[in-house]
């Protein structure tokens, strides 16, 4: 898959200096795909009381970036407006600030995250720090032998592309399972070399290990990644159900920006590897 030109980004902010940044982040992006920025304002408060800093925000946002920008204002049930809000305009991209403020939390439980990036109509990108990462310059995916895997392949290389960034491929098998190691690395190196062949920068780096989540992270800080692409599993198992599937780990715990995938309908899949 990959991101829609022509549709509108949703960035849901809550008036925090933190949330503004998160809007300046998506500026090279929103450009390159020619989007609508949709500016989904999250408060308590009754809108009235709001309305004044909501319609300074919209006109920053408008000049600084140069594209069409407008907003509306929720409270109450934030993600399913959100859902809501992106399934009625054919959202491309949903960014939503994680560092929100604190009378917020309740509506950003982990649980509540977790139900959002499985409803959610399009992809979600998941801010924790307030640092400007506008300039992304290292992309890591993670590659398994699960049947959604390849599809964030897609994505990665649009945005690479977008960014002029390289890509780094992480791939993490248990340890005592010789089997799974040597039926993925073939799949790796063919991921590989169709992502050079679309001209853009690729390494690879297989870690073993019964911890996938924090391999996964530490390897990210640990060389200066800019951006998780994750997928979100289409059909959990029930270790998965009680104690948290990968992807919702990574965005709980990531200071790194995150991109969650859903997966597509196995016949809608294009993403070059077979």
């Amino acid at each position: 898959m990959i991101l829609k030109r022509n549709a509108s980004i949703i960035i849901v902010i809550d008036f925090t200096n933190k949330s503004i940044n998160a809007i300046k982040q998506t500026y090279t992006l929103a450009k390159s795909l020619n989007a609508k920025i949709t500016l989904m304002c999250v408060g308590l408060e009754a809108e009235n009381t709001k309305t004044n800093e909501l319609i300074e925000i919209t006109d920053i946002t408008k000049n600084e970036s140069g594209l069409e920008v407008d907003s509306v204002y929720i409270s109450g049930n934030i993600f399913k407006s959100i859902i809501q809000k992106a399934i009625e305009i054919e959202s491309s991209l949903i960014v939503v600030d994680l560092n929100t403020d604190v009378k917020l939390q309740p509506f950003y439980s982990p649980a509540e995250i977790y139900k959002f990036l499985k409803k959610a109509p399009c992809p979600v990108f998941t801010i924790r720090e307030i640092d400007n990462r506008s300039v992304c310059k290292n992309i890591l995916m993670q590659i398994d032998l699960s049947a959604e895997s390849r599809e964030k392949v897609g994505v990665v290389i649009q945005l690479a592309k977008i960014f002029n960034s390289s890509v780094s491929i992480i791939s993490v098998f248990p340890p005592n399972n010789e089997k799974y190691e040597n039926d993925l690395l073939p799949y790796i190196n063919q991921v590989k070399k169709y992502i050079k062949s679309q001209g853009v920068s690729c390494s690879n780096k297989s870690i073993c290990s019964n911890d996938l989540s924090d391999s996964i992270l530490n390897y990210a800080i640990n060389n200066n990644c800019d951006l998780i692409v994750q997928m979100n599993k289409q059909n959990l198992s029930l270790k998965e159900m009680l104690f948290g599937t990968l992807t919702n780990k990574i965005v709980q715990n990531s200071a790194i920006p995150v991109l969650s995938v859903n997966p597509m309908k196995r016949e809608s899949i294009s993403s070059g590897i077979h």
